[in-house]
């Protein structure tokens, strides 16, 4: 038996493949970019006849048959698994997903999907061994979600965790939500370059902020900062209800970006109450692959 783990990104999509007997094979690619033949790049249909080429591409030579399918997916779903929005890939609205992944795959084959925070989350919990935690994915958005028990919060197909969206600035900047104030409005990377860019009074790259933050630049530090304790207070909001054992912070700008994991610890920690102690703040163990190893666990957690 086999068990595919699909995490579908914007921009870019990751496969695993694992076997009864240990193997592995693993594969990436990103979806086209508008313009670029053949087909309607960022149509759905196209999208997906894209996916199955990939699917398809890795299972070659590995005859044992698929038993499960985790999919992790940042796009918001309806119960019915119908695409209501994805801001990633717009065209992607109205999608009848389930139904289009059973089409792909075929009735034989269970298939799965969730929320890519959330089953980042799990994942993390299953590989630091911990059943209450709480991660937070710091990249061109802020993901994250909530493991109790070692059972994802609110559950798998019951909406998702969108610690992204608490607003921690009823002023804030204007989130894609329409909201003001998000977290992630506020400290994801291209929120955070924004703000350095006005600091700046022009355009900061990644590489610029980093290398800054790196040589303890002022302005730097400042604008790392302010992002740093917009997470600190998403992570108190929810710790206070919820009381994590831990929490771990991934994601590609988090994981790339010096000391912001450790600023985010010192920010919380500022942030206790007399009496009752904030969950140490750590970096995620899985890196980028988080919602990919999670998609996995869903797959071997389906019916086979």
């Amino acid at each position: 038996m086999s068990y595919l783990g699909i995490d579908v990104g914007g921009t870019k999509v990751a496969l695993r493949l694992e076997h009864d007997d240990l193997s592995i094979a693993e594969s990436t690619f990103r979806w086209p970019e508008p313009g670029t033949p053949p087909g309607d790049p960022g149509d759905a249909g196209h999208d997906l006849d894209v996916l199955a080429h990939h699917v398809k591409e890795l299972a070659t030579g590995h005859p044992e048959r698929l038993t499960g399918v985790g999919v992790a997916m940042p796009a918001t779903l309806d119960a019915t698994g119908t695409v209501l929005a994805w801001p990633g890939r717009p065209a992607w609205a109205g999608l009848d997903l389930r139904g289009a992944l059973a089409t792909l795959f075929g009735d034989d084959v269970e298939v799965g999907c969730a929320d890519d925070g959330d089953l980042a989350a799990l994942a993390e919990a299953h590989e630091a061994g911990c059943p209450d935690l709480l991660y937070l994915g710091v990249g061109t958005g802020i993901g994250g979600g909530i493991v109790v028990n070692g059972t994802p919060l609110p559950g798998v197909g019951r909406g998702s965790c969108e610690v992204g969206h608490m607003v921690v600035d009823r002023d804030g900047p204007l989130c894609d939500c329409g909201r003001r104030g998000c977290v992630q409005a506020v400290a994801s990377g291209p929120a955070t370059l924004r703000r350095a860019g006005r600091r700046r009074g022009g355009e900061v790259t990644f590489a610029g902020l980093r290398e800054a933050v790196e040589r303890r630049e002022r302005w730097a530090v400042a604008t790392l900062g302010e992002s740093c304790a917009a997470l600190a207070a998403a992570v108190t909001g929810v710790s206070e209800l919820l009381q994590p054992a831990l929490v771990l912070i991934g994601g590609g700008f988090a994981a790339a970006m010096p000391d912001l994991v450790t600023m985010v610890a010192e920010r919380t920690a500022a942030l206790e109450r007399p009496g009752h102690p904030l969950p140490p703040v750590r970096p995620a163990r899985l890196g980028g692959l988080s919602s990919l190893h999670g998609a996995v666990l869903l797959a071997r957690g389906l019916p086979g």
